[in-house]
């Protein structure tokens, strides 16, 4: 496998979990119960665009963020990778992580009508989890150069939308199948797969800063 293709699924692979849309489902089935299907309909596409562009614009502009406050690729991929260790760790456990929605918004969410922005959109599926994994290789196909690694990546959040938008229109109907401990179970499948990632960016932001520090202090 090429280096470029390697790239390109582990991009949409990183995206994917973090997005989780299947386990998404008992808490999009829930919040959304009694609604009509044009309701649903309604709700299902503001998710997606919410998700679509949110993802994108951190992805566009997250290099301008990083040279605004100073932060460097390294640091960045340390501080993302640890905060997509938490995520991952509280899937493996069968929780929602915090850093994608908390006990608040649950209820809220219950009484709102625009569900579909908050929490669904953010920070359910387009949560600090989501953008830091976007940005981080958004920063790695810059870093190569590779043009190519650059749209695999913007690729992959719109395939992972696609996928997010026939799994929700569908959700009723997988929800029923799965039930609640078959999503569970497939949330600490991806949960441990997104936790090898996280650990590749700790190990690679911090061979980075090691490297970096040899160079700028060189031994006499």
């Amino acid at each position: 496998m090429s280096n470029e293709l390697a790239f390109a699924v582990t991009a949409f692979v990183s995206i994917f979990a973090i997005v989780n849309p299947l386990g998404n489902i008992p808490f999009f089935v829930t919040v959304t119960e009694g609604y009509t299907q044009e309701e649903r309909k309604m709700v299902i596409r503001k998710i997606c665009v919410v998700m679509l562009v949110v993802l994108m614009a951190f992805g566009l502009f997250g290099q301008y963020i990083f040279q605004l406050y100073g932060i460097t690729i390294p640091w960045f991929k340390i501080a993302g990778g640890l905060l997509l260790f938490s995520v991952a760790f509280a899937m493996m456990k069968g929780e929602r992580s915090r850093a994608k929605i908390t006990e608040d918004e649950r209820q809220e969410a219950m009484e709102k009508q625009e569900i579909g922005v908050v929490p669904l959109g953010i920070p359910l599926f387009a949560g600090p989890g989501a953008i830091t994994t976007v940005m981080i290789y958004v920063s790695e196909g810059i870093g190569t150069g590779d043009y190519f690694n650059l749209l695999a990546v913007f690729l992959a959040i719109i395939i992972t939308t696609a996928i997010s938008f026939i799994t929700l229109t569908y959700a009723q109907v997988i929800f029923d199948r799965m039930g609640r401990s078959g999503a569970a179970a497939f949330g600490r499948i991806i949960g441990l797969l997104l936790a090898a990632v996280a650990v590749g960016f700790i190990i690679t932001g911090g061979e980075d800063v090691v490297t970096a520090y040899i160079s700028s202090h060189p031994w006499t």
